[in-house]
């Protein structure tokens, strides 16, 4: 969601004028954050989840299910009740698009045991919410990307894309399907595009099926594109992918997000640092979006796409061409995995090249920040600010952290630290960013619960999971690949159970051997199960935790199918499939329906599910 200010937006020309100052004075409002909370201690844990849904109108006659464009009209009521300062028991917020919401709890869950007992109920209630004030056959569902997304008429009511205009100039993405209640969204993507001097470029790797066609290179004349052989379309496709020209491709995902409060600002660092080699297993145990623009892909997951969809590096930025109106060559986008970690005595392990803004670090450490946390906020600061309103460009850098929140909020990256806002009860945080939506509440309340007791265990049993940045990054290529979960092989830790100063040793292990171990690895699965034998747990929140930690024990082990492998497997069994790779609007339909009939437990998907029936109640 990020950042959610109002006011009048400036173009890319504008903002571009502002960028240094605005960097400048962000790194002023950290530094005044630091000062202020930096030896802050004792916040007790806080922790919640977010849910991106999205909403779909079925046409049961014609066999056809859109994308809702209706949150803006929804969003109001769904908000009322914490506009008129009731108590809620759920919070809403917009999206990038205008067919989804994010939902939270409405107040952080606490340190008891009892909360993971509501997390489910909760999901629930919240689900229960939207479809209340849905008309007929428009339903609300958590799936990661919609297979018709970018096809023809994907969107009700119906809107044409308009290709060399507009916001996205896209082919096939119409700029009416991004959310217009806040001007952030638009905001965001035209001046990503005008940012890069062309549109975004996501080239996906096509399936490739008995008859899909060798060498796959769809006609994108047929879409509006410029027929000359040199349009920027034709240069930016590329054979055997499937082509996709909009960040509507990648933030019109939906995805499922943790945020943990820390004790301090020690703690908050420490945990960002331990997950982070977490963050690959946790993409590969939630895949779920094998499906690009109507088309069967060979990747699982959303990660590098809507990464792609992100990047705002000029040529320049990306080494394509020598150095002149900017200032660095960047290795990543900026929705991407982190850089750095954050502790101290994990510097070694950063064996990335970091480019960091070295008059912003010089700041930084000046005014107090050690130098692998200025280290990390000098790396953020290298990009520009997207989205900046003129109402919010002199504000009280001892007050206010638009500007830093500007352009932190904008570095989407699979872990987030989150100092306290100001003048705040609210501690420090850090956000797990990479896991993908599940279609059913328990799915979803399952990897919430994994995630959150696995933050126990780190800090109770004082593991050690840090390993090299470099095997991170290779881990989440890794996580994305077809089965993944299945039969990729990951690099992990051999022994978790030691000092940060014993030397590190990997070996590659499967997603199954991480979580439920093997002869010299315990399995989190064992390690949860220990650090939750030390607690006075209640017999109901035993019964929900027990569920969701077999669920997880045998998604890991392949006894259950990945939501990515259900949907390929469903797809491949269609009788309108024609072994091409390509999904028509009948498969679409019956897909979403089926997805729709399993959310709601009217019908059982053993292959996915068990009989699962937890105590979960708010």
């Amino acid at each position: 969601m990020g950042l959610l200010s109002l006011g009048t937006p400036f173009d890319w020309k504008q903002t571009k004028i502002y960028a240094d100052e605005i960097r400048k004075r962000g790194v002023k409002q950290f530094c005044n954050i630091h000062r202020k909370i930096k030896d802050r201690k004792n916040d007790c844990l806080k922790w919640g989840d977010e849910v991106e849904f999205t909403l779909v109108k079925f046409d049961h006659k014609n066999k056809k299910c859109y994308l809702l464009l209706k949150a803006d009209e929804i969003l109001p009521t769904l908000q009322g009740p914490e506009n008129r300062d009731e108590k809620c028991l759920t919070l809403w917020r917009p999206e990038y698009a205008n067919y989804m919401v994010e939902a939270t709890p409405g107040a952080p869950y606490q340190h008891k045991t009892s909360c993971f007992n509501r997390v489910e109920a909760n999901m629930k209630l919240r689900r229960k919410q939207v479809q209340d004030i849905l008309g007929e056959d428009e339903y609300i569902l958590s799936v990661t990307a919609f297979p018709w997304l970018g096809c023809s008429n994907f969107t009700f009511p119906n809107f044409k894309p308009t290709p060399g205009e507009g916001i996205t100039t896209s082919l096939f993405y119409c700029d009416q399907a991004i959310y217009a209640g806040h001007p952030r969204f638009h905001c965001l993507t035209k001046n990503i595009r005008e940012r890069r001097n062309r549109k975004v470029d996501i080239n996906v790797p096509i399936f490739v099926d008995q008859n899909t066609p060798r060498p796959f290179i769809e006609d994108l004349n047929q879409y509006g594109d410029d027929p000359r052989p040199d349009s920027e379309s034709k240069l930016a496709s590329k054979p055997d992918h499937i082509y996709l020209d909009a960040m509507g491709f990648g933030m019109g995902c939906s995805c499922l997000q943790m945020t943990f409060q820390a004790q301090s600002l020690e703690e908050a660092r420490h945990l960002y640092d331990q997950l982070t080699p977490l963050t690959p297993i946790m993409l590969a145990l939630s895949a779920s979006s094998p499906i690009w623009r109507g088309y069967l892909s060979d990747v699982d997951c959303r990660w590098n796409i809507i990464s792609a969809s992100c990047d705002d590096r000029t040529l320049e930025e990306k080494g394509l061409e020598p150095l002149k109106e900017n200032r660095f060559v960047i290795n990543k986008s900026r929705y991407g995995n982190i850089d750095s970690y954050l502790c101290e005595e994990n510097q070694k392990y950063n064996d990335l090249t970091l480019i960091k803004d070295e008059e912003l670090f010089q700041d930084l450490v000046q005014n107090g920040v050690d130098e692998s946390l200025a280290k990390h906020i000098a790396h953020l600061f290298i990009r520009d600010p997207l989205v900046v309103f003129e109402e919010k460009l002199y504000i009280n850098d001892d007050e206010e952290t638009d500007h830093f929140e500007n352009i932190q909020s904008t570095n989407w990256q699979n872990m987030r630290f989150k100092p306290p806002p100001i003048n705040s009860s609210i501690g420090w945080r850090v956000e797990f960013r990479p896991t993908e939506v599940q279609m059913t509440d328990f799915e979803n309340a399952a990897l919430v619960t994994f995630i959150v007791l696995i933050t126990r265990a780190i800090l109770s049993f004082k593991l050690n999971l840090i390993m090299p940045l470099s095997k991170v990054d290779q881990n989440m290529e890794t996580a994305q690949k077809r089965d993944a979960c299945l039969n990729g092989k990951f690099f992990f830790r051999k022994n978790i159970q030691t000092d940060n100063g014993t030397e590190c040793e990997l070996t590659e292990m499967s997603v199954n051997e991480i979580v439920n171990g093997n002869d010299q690895f315990p399995g989190f699965i064992h390690i949860i199960n220990e650090y939750l034998s030390h607690l006075d747990v209640d017999v109901d929140t035993q019964c929900t935790i027990k569920q969701y930690l077999h669920f997880i024990e045998e998604r890991a082990s392949g006894k259950l199918m990945t939501t990515a492998a259900w949907i390929r497997k469903f797809v491949r069994s269609h009788s309108e499939y024609k072994k091409d790779s390509k999904i028509n609007e009948e498969i679409n339909y019956d897909l979403m329906w089926r997805i729709y009939l399993i959310s709601t437990g009217q019908i059982k998907c053993p292959e996915l599910l068990n009989s699962y029936e937890t105590k979960s109640t708010i």
